[in-house]
């Protein structure tokens, strides 16, 4: 293998022919501070504090060989040694610089190894923050990490959820989107596509990228740049006619001069960006157009400077000239309009002007004695300047307090730019909002939409999502694959509601409540009962009333034919009770329409158990006076004396009393007589009466069953009895038809449910209490009223 020998020091890099007029300004205004304090009596009095200007050529081999260059103290290339000092006593005491921060970190790296106090006034990326590894470096402008932070709230105000992200291939740019990606993961925001942008010219990368944004459905891109690099995309974007899109501009480019040309302002109207607070500095414009190259030594910067502002060119013997206007050093800058004359926004500049006060503040605390022992200038050690400044403190012309923080920071400011059509054609810059951070989870973000115009000129914020926002009514569903953002909207279920947009998940409705139409808002659901405004309810209250009027018309007749044959030979006492008690079922059956309440649910039970009780009663004393009446072999044999109508009305009283005893036990241990039933119908609350009454139902339709099978089989046994005396035939199909309709009640009761349950019940007391009239009445009525021959005795002892 062959060997490299190291015999001769590298050749110095050459530096970038192009100009940057802002950046000449910033070393105008570092000069111009510097000479305002050494004009100030208060401030160092007594102490001149002189300058050295390095061009660092954007490079960092060449920054590192400058920043030896200036600790060791020596401009020969061959005395720039580490840890040699070429001169008895060191006069640097701070380094104001760099703007690129991976230049920045270059040098912090260098200088915090010394001790030396270095203050940025553009380097932001957050990773210089770390003092460990940085711990002697300061900054006036505010860390990315705040950048992020107000780009983040940025984008959550306008409510975007699909954005893309671009970012210059160095530090700054790649850390800056992963902590910006990183904020708004937590916002539910997704990065449609994140994309980075060459260093180094390359036109298959810019192909690449504008490819990638034109795919994508994104209106909205975060870029992470500075300028310099930022222009090949920019003329890429303008060539391929990429319009529509929403620029957000870290502060790296936010208010770039030359990014943007004229005929490219159409493509990049609309942006919104964060920027350095401006500033005023008093006097500024005139020692800017004071700069006379006659009265002041000319450097290479001030050289090229002139050249490129007048377009000119410095006579050179050594080389040939060419055919530009010659430099004569009197021509007059307030004659040229650009970024280095234009001072009506002053924020990088500004920062240059902070970062030369703050050095001065903390040189004059520690020669003022201000923090401790006296330090006299020669023996300043560059440690006693770093601790100086981290207690500096001052106030700006505009009453503006300047500190820096425990990392070294400034306080997080930053001024909301939108980028307008000027007069002229121009893009301006037009203040729209600030944002204030004192820490990242404390901040403020203020925003005028109504100063804000988008690309295109319109007013109303542009949207910028992966699929459109699900309406109330609806809610997202994640597509299998893709990000969380594209999503399609599915309708809440039954009894579910989204009342704003972009619900992850429907919101159940309350017990009572019930989703709407829309499923956008819970409504009361409806109170549901059978009511007696309903066909159903109509229905059973006309049928009642006829069993009512007919049963009255009944019991009319007996009492008005009292004293024929046919109603003496029934029982007449019987009869009338059980007319009454039949009444009592058919009036019972209203206690069942409408809506329940704690009275009509005890009341209907006591007067259903009752009613149905007597009934079967009395048809109980009755066949059993029948089967005793005929069953006698001798007339006035002694069973029927202990069978007379007293006992009869014991029999009846003690079958009764035993069904309120049942119906006042069960109905004691309720505690609530109504329930708000919410499952027979989800969109209806069905008002009945609760478990506990329907057990007392069961259990007095129990007994009611038990007394009927007694009685349907002791008026079977006695069907062949002698016809013109024998009830017992009418009693048997009366109480056939009251078994089957009660028996038939019984899986109609268990298969429905809500208000049907009750007209069930009602169907089956109506009917049963129908079958009995008809069945043991009827017959009797006929022959009274239109067979009056055959109510006589003789007719009726005939057959004996």
């Amino acid at each position: 293998m062959g060997s490299t020998m190291f015999t001769s020091n590298p050749e110095s890099q050459m530096c970038d022919n192009s100009f940057d007029f802002r950046s000449f300004r910033w070393i105008r205004t570092m000069i111009y501070a510097i000479k305002q304090i050494n004009n100030n009596i208060y401030l160092l009095p007594n102490i001149s504090v002189g300058y050295a200007i390095y061009d660092t050529c954007d490079n960092i081999a060449e920054t590192i060989k400058q920043m030896f260059s200036l600790i060791s103290g020596s401009e020969a290339e061959a005395k720039d040694i580490p840890n040699y000092q070429c001169q008895e006593k060191s006069t640097l005491s701070a380094v104001i610089g760099e703007s690129a921060s991976v230049i920045s970190i270059a040098m912090a790296r260098i200088l915090g190894t010394y001790y030396y106090p270095q203050v940025s006034y553009f380097s932001s990326i957050n990773v210089l923050s770390n003092k460990h590894e940085f711990p002697s470096f300061f900054r006036t402008i505010p860390s990315d990490t705040f950048q992020t932070t107000a780009l983040a709230a940025i984008v959550e105000h306008f409510g975007w959820k699909w954005v893309g992200t671009l970012a210059e291939d160095n530090d700054y740019g790649n850390v800056g989107v992963q902590l910006f990606s990183e904020q708004v993961e937590r916002l539910g925001v997704c990065i449609a596509f994140s994309e980075t942008i060459p260093l180094v010219y390359s036109k298959t990368k810019y192909l690449q990228v504008v490819e990638t944004i034109k795919q994508s459905s994104a209106n909205v891109i975060i870029v992470f740049s500075g300028d310099t690099n930022l222009v090949p995309l920019v003329w890429e974007i303008a060539k391929q006619n990429i319009t529509g899109r929403t620029w957000l501009a870290s502060e790296g480019w936010s208010t770039s001069a030359f990014a943007i040309e004229k005929e490219h302002t159409n493509f990049f109207s609309g942006t919104l960006g964060l920027a350095i607070p401006t500033g005023r500095i008093p006097g500024l414009k005139n020692f800017l157009l004071q700069l006379n190259t006659h009265q002041e030594p000319v450097d290479s910067i001030t050289k090229s400077f002139w050249e490129h502002i007048f377009k000119c060119s410095w006579p050179d013997h050594t080389k040939p000239q060419n055919n530009m206007t010659v430099c004569t050093g009197n021509e007059d800058l307030s004659s040229v309009t650009n970024t280095y004359t234009d001072v009506s926004q002053l924020r990088i500049s500004y920062n240059v002007y902070n970062a030369v006060y703050a050095i001065a503040h903390a040189l004059h605390s520690l020669l003022s004695c201000d923090n401790g022992p006296c330090t006299i200038g020669s023996n300043l050690q560059p440690y006693q300047l770093v601790k100086a400044l981290k207690a500096v403190n001052l106030t700006d012309i505009d009453g503006i307090y300047h500190h820096f923080d425990k990392n070294g920071d400034s306080v997080a400011k930053y001024d909301i730019v939108n980028w307008q059509m000027g007069e002229s054609g121009f893009l301006i810059y037009k203040k729209v909002g600030s944002y204030y951070g004192s820490t990242i989870m404390d901040h403020q973000l203020v925003i005028d939409e109504q100063m804000t115009l988008w690309n295109g000129d319109q007013s109303q914020p542009p949207l910028s999502e992966c699929n459109k926002s699900c309406k109330p009514g609806f809610r997202k569903s994640i597509l299998p694959g893709q990000p969380v953002c594209c999503f399609s909207c599915i309708p809440c279920p039954d009894g579910e509601i989204s009342n704003g947009t972009d619900f992850a998940e429907c919101i159940k409705c309350p017990p009572d409540y019930w989703s709407n139409r829309n499923r956008n808002a819970c409504i009361p659901k409806e109170v549901d009962y059978l009511s007696l405004e309903e066909p159903l309810g109509i229905t059973f209250t006309v049928a009642a009333g006829l069993g009512i009027c007919q049963t009255l018309m009944v019991l009319a007749v007996f009492i008005k034919y009292r004293n024929t044959p046919i109603v003496r030979a029934n029982n007449l006492e019987m009869s009338f009770l059980l007319l009454m008690s039949l009444t009592l079922s058919f009036i019972g059956a209203f206690t069942f329409i409408g809506e329940p309440s704690s009275y009509l649910c005890v009341l209907r039970q006591i007067v259903f158990g009752i009613s149905f009780v007597l009934t079967i009663s009395c048809i109980l004393v009755k066949t059993l006076v029948v089967i005793l009446a005929f069953t006698m072999s001798r007339p006035n044999q002694g069973v029927m004396k202990y069978f007379h109508p007293s006992h009869q009305r014991i029999l009846v009283g003690f079958t009764t009393i035993i069904q309120i005893i049942i119906c006042i036990g069960f109905l004691s241990s309720a505690s609530s007589f109504t329930k708000k039933n919410r499952e027979s119908v989800m969109t209806k609350i069905i008002l009945e009466c609760n478990r506990e009454s329907e057990l007392t139902f069961l259990v007095s339709f129990g007994y009611i069953g038990l007394l009927a099978v007694f009685c349907f089989v002791l008026a079977f046994m006695a069907r062949n009895l002698p016809d013109s005396f024998n009830e017992t035939k009418f009693i048997t199909f009366s109480l056939l038809v009251f078994v089957m309709v009660w028996v038939s009640f019984i899986p109609a009761y268990v298969s429905t449910s809500g208000k049907y349950v009750t007209a069930v019940e009602i169907f089956a007391i109506l009917s049963s209490a129908a079958g009995l009239l008809a069945c043991i009445f009827f017959p009797k009525c006929y022959i009274i009223l239109l067979k009056p021959e055959k109510n006589s005795k003789k007719n009726l002892t005939r057959q004996r």
